[in-house]
């Protein structure tokens, strides 16, 4: 099984789909990570993340990148947000999301094209969202949590950006598959998200 979930920045993809993935004993991949992890290799190599060739030359990083806690900045979101524009870049890592959603057992991913570029074949599409300003309220309570001097207005302005770049790009923008189930978590405590993405998830199962 196949359960793909889709969402912009903040609206609670993220731990939707990790709680998926336990409930069902399935592997989980954040395909953002691995933008992250370009985005974080362009930073560290010293190059532009608004060039194409610069940024198709970042996706060659080793594995361990991924662990690197450093992915989790609000400046290689930022940067992240910039590199995944690129259609070389997309299908650079294409291949590498294709596989561990085809593995054996199946697979839950959370991205921005899950449902409509790499697994359009999913058992299970779920397309998260919430407003921009709650989705602000939780990224900037994260960034004080950690630390940042960042400031509300400053985050709802980068969430309100991302949201531009990555619905506006031509190569896999963020807009929901067709038989993808929305979820709005607006208003929506962990708990109950996750219920209602399981109950999803259950109806999708039974109809197929």
């Amino acid at each position: 099984m196949i359960i793909a979930v889709d969402g912009p920045a903040a609206s609670g993809k993220g731990t939707i789909a990790k709680a998926l993935a336990k409930h069902y004993d399935l592997p989980h991949l954040d395909t953002g990570l691995l933008y992250r992890a370009v985005a974080a290799t362009v930073k560290r190599l010293e190059l532009d993340p608004t060039r194409e060739a610069d940024a198709v030359a970042a996706c060659d990083f080793d594995e361990l990148t991924l662990a690197d806690p450093v992915l989790r900045d609000d400046e290689i979101g930022k940067l992240a947000s910039i590199v995944s524009a690129h259609p070389l870049v997309r299908a650079a890592l294409f291949q590498r999301q294709k596989r561990f959603a085809n593995q054996e057992g199946g697979a839950v991913l959370d991205g921005r094209d899950i449902g409509t570029v790499i697994a359009p074949a999913a058992e299970a599409k779920l397309f998260v969202r919430a407003t921009p300003t709650i989705r602000a309220r939780r990224r900037h309570a994260e960034l004080q949590g950690n630390g940042s001097p960042v400031t509300f207005d400053q985050v709802l302005a980068d969430i309100r950006a991302r949201d531009q770049r990555d619905s506006s790009r031509t190569t896999a923008p963020l807009v929901p598959a067709p038989d993808a189930a929305l979820l709005d978590t607006s208003f929506l405590s962990i708990e109950a998200s996750v219920e209602k993405a399981i109950n999803l998830v259950e109806a999708r199962r039974r109809k197929s």
